[in-house]
């Protein structure tokens, strides 16, 4: 019974310690991929904000800090990007 027990319990481990290495293995593939990806993926490029208008009239202005807002909530724009562009309309 012991030579039994003993076959049993060291399948066991070998078996732990492969499906430990087997897990292992596949991380290290998965992350590999997914920076291969990240790489070979073009940016994202956040489309041009519209100059302000010639007329410069105040309706147009809020319509454009409105939609300057939702790029900025969508990630589209960044903190700076949306300053700047804010500064231009609200200068112009």
């Amino acid at each position: 019974m012991p030579g039994l027990i003993r076959g049993v319990a060291r399948t066991a481990v070998v078996a732990g310690t492969a499906t430990a290495v087997s897990n292992r293995v596949s991380r290290r593939q998965a992350g590999r991929w997914a920076q291969q990806d990240a790489q070979q993926a073009p940016p994202a490029q956040a489309p041009p904000a519209q100059p302000p208008s010639a007329s410069g009239s105040t309706e147009d202005k809020i319509a454009m800090l409105k939609e300057l807002g939702e790029l900025k909530a969508q990630g589209v724009l960044t903190e700076t990007e949306f300053e700047d562009q804010k500064r231009q309309i609200l200068s112009g």
